[in-house]
């Protein structure tokens, strides 16, 4: 039973360690995204189209 103690002990400590550690990370800007705005420009922008615009049809003439 006794074990039982220390090992939740060690877990919240363990838990509390790994959630610092993550805020660090973030605060130090570990997780931004550098990449993605340079690159960003090099795609092409397409047009969305809407269901409501009617079809142009072919005539048969």
């Amino acid at each position: 039973m006794e074990v039982i103690f220390i090992l939740i002990g060690v877990s919240l400590i363990l838990a509390v360690t790994f959630l610092f550690l993550f805020f660090k990370a973030m605060k130090g800007g570990q997780f931004d995204d550098d990449y993605t705005p340079s690159v960003r420009i090099l795609f092409d922008n397409h047009k969305k189209t809407t269901k409501n615009q009617p079809l142009k049809q072919k005539s048969n003439e």
